[in-house]
């Protein structure tokens, strides 16, 4: 089917399929995509919300006029756990364009929701993401759990949906972020460059970390992992403060604690998150817009990371 896009909006993944980011097994600094090479050329941007203008063979033609959320994730097989191996923007093209082209199992009615064209669009991969991780970790109602860069579109998705699900959330972020993060649902914030990051976090947590929700990678893995609980878990999703870590296993295999490893959503959890974009319950905070002509100077802007929230496109 054919998709008018109405608003898009800006990832990390655009950035490092751009420049190759994604390293290599055995070669973490090798020019890479995410699932090898890239056929060009291409239109990035995977998180989509619009209006089915066309239908195509074994669509319902009645979809013509609905606002949809796009699914990005290119699935392994259709069963509601199989891991994308695809993702629209990387190996298909995507939403920086009037028009779109996805199947009529990717494009969700979300008709009814509250939210605006630009908060819909701010949900499919950060949130997706996001939702990912407390989806595999078995983030609980009560639960103290700890969320890396929650200043940014997956780490403040998580601040969020965390909190929705009645967590305790500590979130790691700038003391210049704090007000916004705490406007978010976050209990707690924790200045990253305080220089007493550990002390801090377990202060606010009374010494009882369920869980931490972390896309920075980095450093702080060797820090913060003496800080979980025995049986507890590490979920991450991401490595911008670093690919490349080194820490203590002892620390794993003597206190049972679960170290989870996170790409994206599956169908389920998009289902989930579905349901969150059609009730309300959460909603994204956008930091900055652009126009479609915009949107190198978008990405330049996304880049220098001094906001809060998500970068979108405005094409409505």
């Amino acid at each position: 089917m054919l998709v008018q896009t109405r608003a898009a909006a800006l990832n990390n993944t655009d950035i490092w399929t751009r420049e190759g980011a994604y390293g290599l097994p055995g070669e973490p600094d090798a020019r890479a995509g995410w699932r090898g090479p890239l056929s060009f050329p291409l239109i990035q941007g995977g998180d989509i919300a619009g209006v089915i203008t066309e239908a195509g063979a074994g669509v319902d033609a009645d979809r013509v006029g609905q606002r949809v959320l796009v699914d990005p994730a290119i699935y392994l097989d259709d069963s509601p756990t199989a891991p994308p191996v695809g993702l629209l923007g990387s190996e298909a093209d995507g939403g920086f364009a009037e028009f779109v082209t996805v199947t009529g199992a990717q494009a969700h009615d979300v008709t009814d929701s509250p939210l605006t064209d630009e908060q819909l669009a701010a949900l499919p991969v950060s949130y997706g993401t996001a939702m990912g991780m407390l989806e595999r970790a078995g983030i609980a109602e009560g639960e103290n759990v700890v969320v890396t860069g929650a200043s940014g579109g997956v780490g403040l998705a998580l601040v969020q949906l965390a909190a929705a699900r009645g967590a305790n959330v500590t979130a790691v972020t700038s003391g210049s972020k704090a007000t916004q993060v705490l406007a978010a649902g976050a209990r707690h914030t924790v200045d990253r460059g305080s220089g007493a990051l550990a002390e801090q976090i377990e202060n606010h947590t009374r010494g009882k970390v369920d869980a931490v929700a972390d896309i920075a990678g980095g450093a702080l893995v060797s820090e913060l992992l003496p800080l979980v609980r025995d049986n507890g878990r590490w979920v991450i999703a991401g490595a911008v403060a670093g690919p490349v870590v080194e820490f203590d296993l002892r620390r794993l295999y003597l206190h049972n604690i679960s170290l989870i490893g996170s790409s994206m959503h599956t169908r389920g959890h998009f289902a989930a998150l579905l349901g969150t974009a059609r009730s309300g319950a959460v909603q994204p905070v956008i930091a900055a817009r652009f126009p479609l002509d915009e949107i190198a100077e978008a990405q330049e802007y996304f880049s220098r990371g001094d906001y809060v929230g998500k970068i979108v496109i405005n094409l409505n």
